[in-house]
């Protein structure tokens, strides 16, 4: 069956004013829904009258917009035809964006569309037979582009915008390009057509329309008139015209420095001041030329010309400020100069002569540097004094002289002097008026060879400054010392030794120290007739050797020989020693070695033999081990008696008694006899108890006597021997260190005459005894014995 197709453009307004769409709307009608219409034959006539060509091809069925006639001027209403189409849609933005008239087929927008954010979408719209629920036609495809309108600023890319180009650039230099983008569709309209144009910066800079590249419009801008600029360039869409979006930008431009100017001082003259006593490297003064440049353009070297050639002073330049720093490179003498004058020029490094001219990187101007006055320590001619002097130089010889002066003005006189902590041994004294140095003791090379003595120089008025130099003298040798044999020889010739050999070898030493090195000379004394048995063999190199004249030496015949040995140096003049050698004679062993060495040879220097040597040792420890036995044998008896002393006591005393110090009184009732002194101690041992024994052999002599003359009754308290007696006691006491360390009372009393019991003195307890028929208070003694408390034994007691 033939179809016809035919397509239809529609455009619907959409609820936004600003936006357009364009709907292509595809219909189909089916041949067969309209064949019972009465203008269906008409049509297709129509349709084979217009293409017989067409006859033979069955064309593709498509959507049609279906034809319904009726005729004019028919007032009857009728029903022309009846549509049985139901049109769905879908595909992108179906339901969402756009929506479709089941009936009609028209398509209709539901919201706002952006087409920045989606330029178009594809759809898919289907007919269906609504009675048999089929598809009339397979789905067809179509696309609905939205429209674009100007609704978006453009907006600059990279921002923000920084650049720099040298001063003094000529026109046209590019400075840099600014770049905006537009969300707008470039193929449609002018929406985004970009048009670049300046705010701000002219005259100085523009930029091209289309490109966005700025570039200068003025020529020789100068960094230090104006180091940056600010140009703000706009973008305009729509070509600029009016209705259109814009939007700017700030280009910062920043001129760079180039070598356009040269150092220049601001003064034409600088005056500096220094004292003269500035040590050299002292900064004098700063001086600087001004240069509008910066950084390597601005760095400049500074040179003095002395016109004078003194080379006083230096200038060098502060690599962190470029000022030229002068320092004092020689000492200064306010006497001798006081002003200097000088040129400084500074001249730039870096040298551009597309700008300058060559002089016009340089500048001069003029130093004058004033030297003050400063009063100033004595100064002395020579830095370091050096003198000889010989070491048998009388005390008062002159060994040099030191001279300074006063450099000030005024010229104070000077006085000098030494410095004791140089000169400890105080060998040399200084006159402190001309500065004479001389010897003030004797001297002695071989003690001390060098003296580094201080001298002082001061003034003697005003501040009294001082300086000081130092003096070395070296003390020159002379030939003083004798020389000597280099050790104590104790040479020795074997029996058997042929003539010719080789006895002993010699060597010399003295403490002098000649120019020429020592040189020693060995020899014998001369004497009436040689000498047969031995000779001197000087080697010439300070050494000499005995040699045997002849080979017949024996012990028998001597065993021993003294042999001169005369020593001279090579001094002037020449000094000489004479040594005399014991030369001994030895049975040495075969390899010559001699067996008892040194004592053989002391002995035969005593002039006795071996055997009589050895006999005398063993005598000497003989009487030595036999008094070590002597000794122990005397100790062992002490160490015996001692022992029997303290078995005597322990036996003599009772225990309690033994350890207490007893003291005794009158009697009291009850019996008792006995009282201890309070508080009481142990006895310590005494071991002068022999010597107080021997102490008071004196006083038992005076009673022994006394008891001869006459009856111890008739004895009083006034008697001279008692007095005597107490006398001695208590100095013992006083001058014995072994008595207990507390007093104690002892009592000595006199019992009155005519007592049946006697005396109560402790002395005569072993002798006097009682008589048979006098009474006795009881069987056992009355009293205690007081001797063994005392230090006394039975031996001691008796008269």
């Amino acid at each position: 069956m033939g179809c016809a197709e035919e397509m239809l453009g529609w455009t619907v307004k959409m609820s936004t004013p600003s936006v357009l769409v364009v709907v292509t709307v595809f219909s189909m009608i089916p041949g067969g829904v309209l064949s019972d219409m009465s203008g269906t034959q008409g049509l297709e006539a129509q349709q084979m009258a217009q293409g017989s060509t067409h006859l033979h091809r069955r064309l593709k069925r498509g959507w049609i917009w279906k034809q319904l006639f009726v005729q004019e001027e028919d007032p009857t209403p009728r029903v022309i035809g009846q549509f049985s189409i139901k049109y769905i849609l879908s595909g992108e933005g179906a339901g969402d964006a756009f929506e479709i008239d089941e009936y009609s087929g028209e398509i209709r927008t539901l919201k706002k569309l952006d087409r920045e954010e989606k330029a178009f979408y594809v759809l898919q719209a289907q007919a269906i037979n609504r009675r048999s629920n089929e598809p009339e036609e397979p789905q067809s495809e179509f696309i609905i582009k939205v429209q674009d309108i100007n609704d978006n600023v453009p907006q600059f890319q990279d921002e923000p915008y920084v650049s720099s180009i040298p001063e003094m650039c000529p026109i046209g230099t590019t400075v840099a390009q600014v770049t905006a983008t537009d969300a707008d569709d470039p193929m449609f309209g002018n929406n985004a057509k970009l048009i670049y144009s300046i705010l701000q910066g002219e005259p100085y800079f523009s930029v091209e329309p289309k490109t966005g590249i700025i570039v200068t419009s003025w020529p020789n801008m100068d960094r230090e008139a104006r180091e940056q600029y600010l140009v703000v360039v706009q973008v305009k869409d729509m070509l600029g015209l009016s209705g259109g979006y814009s939007s700017s930008t700030t280009v910062t431009v920043s001129l760079t420095d180039v070598n356009d100017n040269g150092p220049i001082f601001q003064h034409h003259l600088y005056t500096f001041a220094v004292p003269e006593n500035a040590a050299v490297g002292t900064t004098v003064g700063r001086i600087v030329a001004e240069d509008g440049d910066i950084g390597i353009n601005a760095r400049m070297t500074y040179s003095l010309e002395d016109l004078e050639e003194s080379s006083t002073f230096i200038i060098q330049t502060d690599p962190v400020t470029q000022e030229g720093v002068v320092l004092l490179a020689k000492p200064l003498d306010y006497e001798t100069k006081r002003r200097f004058v000088m040129a400084a020029e500074a001249v730039n490094e870096n040298v551009d002569t597309r700008f300058l001219p060559l002089e016009e990187f340089m500048d001069r101007t003029t130093l004058k540097i004033v030297v003050d006055d400063v009063d100033e320590p004595p100064v002395f001619l020579t830095p370091v004094y050096k003198w000889k002097v010989p070491e048998n130089a009388a005390v008062g010889s002159e060994v040099g002289s030191v001279s300074a002066r006063d450099t000030d003005t005024v010229n104070n006189p000077i006085r000098y002097s030494i410095d004791r902590r140089s000169d400890i041994t105080k060998a040399f004294k200084i006159d402190p008026n001309n500065g004479t140095v001389t010897v003030a003791k004797i001297l002695d090379r071989e003690t001390t060879n060098w003296h580094n003595v201080t001298v002082t120089a001061k003034e003697t008025t005003q501040n009294h400054l001082s300086s000081s130099v130092v003096v070395f003298i070296k003390v020159l040798d002379i030939n003083d010392n004798v020389p000597r044999l280099a050790r104590d020889y104790q040479p020795y010739i074997c029996e058997g030794t042929q003539a010719g050999e080789l006895i002993q070898l010699l060597s010399a030493v003295d403490p002098d120290d000649p120019v020429e090195g020592h040189h020693f000379y060995f020899s014998m004394v001369p004497e009436k007739h040689i000498n047969p048995n031995f000779t001197i063999r000087d080697n010439q190199d300070n050494t000499a050797g005995i040699v045997a004249r002849r080979s017949t030496f024996t012990r028998k015949d001597r065993t021993q020989y003294l042999l001169p040995v005369v020593v001279t140096d090579n001094g002037s003049p020449a000094l000489t020693s004479t040594s005399t050698l014991t030369v001994s004679v030895c049975s040495c062993y075969p390899a010559g070695h001699c067996p008892t060495g040194g004592v053989e040879a002391l002995a035969l220097s005593m002039g006795v033999s071996l055997q009589t040597l050895l006999g005398l040792l063993v005598f000497l420890v003989a009487l030595t081990v036999l008094s070590i036995l002597m000794l122990m044998v005397r100790r062992h008896r002490q160490k015996q008696q001692e022992g029997l002393e303290v078995e005597v006591k322990e036996l003599e005393l009772p225990e309690t008694v033994s350890q207490k110090v007893l003291c005794y009184g009158e009697p009291r009732q009850g019996g008792e006899d006995l009282d201890f002194c309070q508080p009481v101690v142990p006895l310590r041992p005494h071991p002068r108890r022999r010597e107080r024994r021997l102490r008071r052999e004196d006083i038992r002599a005076s009673i022994r006597m006394s008891l001869l003359r006459e009856e111890s009754h008739i004895i009083g308290p006034e008697d001279e021997v008692f007095r005597q007696f107490i006398l001695d006691r208590l100095a013992e006491a006083d001058q014995d260190p072994y008595v207990p360390p507390f007093d104690c009372l002892r009592t000595y009393a006199y019992e009155g005459s005519g007592s049946p019991t006697g005396s109560l003195s402790s002395l005569e307890s072993f002798t006097v005894e009682l008589e048979p028929d006098q009474p006795v208070c009881n069987q056992r003694p009355c009293f205690v014995r007081l001797t063994p408390w005392y230090g006394g034994g039975e031996e001691d007691t008796i008269f």
